[in-house]
Formats: C-alpha cells, structure tokens, sequence
C-alpha cells in the first residue's frame, strides 16, 4: 500500500472494521474482494484497501494464496478496547430506520428498553422510529438486512461504541463469544 512519505502512518477507516467483521465470520477460504465488494456494497479496491490497512494493523494477516484471514484474539482486543475510541459514536435527530445497538438481536432480548426512543441506521426504508445512530459505512442498513450474522455483529458493535456501560458490557461479552475461533 503506498503511503506519501511526508505521512507514512496506516490509519484504520470505519469501512475496515465492517470488512473485519465480515471476514470473521467465515469458517472456511475467504471470498474474493470482488464477492465481498457486493455483498459490501463497496468496491473491490476499498475492500483490497482495508485488507491492506488490516494486515499493516495487524488485525489480519494474508496467506499463501493471498487470501486474507483474520486474526480474531487481536480484533476482539482491539474491538474491546480500542474501536470505540477510534470510531466514535455519531447521532442525530429522530429519523426512520433499521435498529441497531440495544435495539436490535441480541442485545434487544436482555434489554428493557426504555422510553428513549431507540437508536437507528437512517435509511428510507426503515420501520422503526428512532434517534439517527449513524453507521460506520454508508451501505451497512442494507448489508445487514442480507446477512443475519454480520448484521448482529455490527448491531454488537454499536453498542460497544454508543451505549451506557451496561449494554458494552453485554455487548462485549457476546462479541467475545462470536469471535471465537
């Protein structure tokens, strides 16, 4: 990856992390940049791109065959401890959309919600009502209502970056159990 040599620091993008937690998910070779670009809704060199700044963050590592794996005890440390500094919480104004963070599977099963209303990925479509919890990328709405696992993930996610202690907590402790190799 070439970086100018003013700068030569790997910054991690939000899209990374989705691209992360998406390859956690598989068991077996990963897809190609090209299958994982439309699954992602991004393009085939912003996944090759993220890959790159995975594998120099050390969250990946690419094989033989080029292909990448993550490395899931480093991605659960860095999601614990450091991903929701790196990528803060940004909310808005009451909109509609897909729930996320406490609101959506798994956290909504341990979580009484409260009177607030809940927090949402804005998008046209959407059937709930809530507080704009803007996502890391643009197309996730659309990638979680195709992937179930993915869209639980980033939900987890969220709420490790955007929610009260409690709900980090659990969050925290059902990421910890999905990254399990």
């Amino acid at each position: 990856m070439p970086r100018p040599k003013s700068n030569p620091q790997v910054v991690l993008r939000p899209q990374d992390l989705v691209v992360l937690l998406r390859l956690a998910l598989e068991r077996g070779p990963a897809p190609t940049y090209a299958a994982l670009a439309a699954e992602l809704g991004m393009t085939a060199s912003e996944i090759h791109a993220a890959v790159d700044r995975a594998v120099a963050a050390q969250l990946a590592h690419k094989g033989t065959s080029g292909k990448a794996t993550v490395i899931l005890a480093a991605l659960r440390l860095f999601v614990q401890y450091g991903a929701r500094y790196c990528f803060p919480a940004v909310r808005g104004s009451l909109t509609r959309g897909l729930p996320t963070g406490y609101a959506a599977a798994p956290l909504k099963d341990l979580i009484v919600a409260g009177a607030d209303p809940a927090p949402v990925w804005p998008q046209k479509n959407g059937t709930v009502r809530g507080i704009a919890f803007y996502p890391l990328y643009p197309s996730v709405p659309e990638t979680a209502e195709r992937n179930p696992a993915l869209y639980g993930l980033l939900a987890l996610f969220d709420a490790v970056r955007g929610g009260s202690a409690r709900e980090r907590a659990l969050a925290i402790d059902l990421l910890e159990k999905r990254l399990q190799p």
